[in-house]
């Protein structure tokens, strides 16, 4: 399994971004999709999930109102929609993946068997 995160970038407060993670994986829509996200020096973060069940979906309290996760399973996709950035959103970002059978969004870290590269967003002030 391969998960290749891209569209991160520079762009300044208030500004909006978003983020790709494509999954190399046969049966996409029986994953849990989360993403994650890291300053240097700090401890890796939860940022969003979204399960295999419909509408279910979880976001972090920092996040909450201003990102969306959404899957499209006929293209092994999972976005995150980033609005109304602010710098402290600087992080890279991650993609990661759980084969679960309850299909519920979830944060926890360890669940995750799989992890793309990571792509770094910079938000400016």
């Amino acid at each position: 399994v391969q998960l290749q995160a891209f569209g991160g970038g520079l762009v300044q407060a208030g500004g909006s971004l978003r983020l790709s993670c494509v999954a190399s994986v046969r049966t996409f829509d029986t994953w849990v999709m989360g993403w994650y996200r890291q300053v240097p020096g700090k401890e890796r973060e939860f940022v969003a999930s979204i399960g295999w069940r419909r509408d279910s979906t979880l976001y972090s309290d920092s996040v909450k109102g201003r990102f969306t996760i959404s899957r499209d399973n006929a293209k092994n996709t999972v976005y995150l929609q980033m609005n109304n950035l602010e710098p402290e959103d600087t992080a890279i970002y991650y993609c990661a993946a759980d084969l679960s059978i309850f299909g519920v969004a979830h944060m926890t870290e360890k669940d995750y068997d799989y992890w793309g590269q990571g792509t770094q967003v910079t938000v400016s002030s």
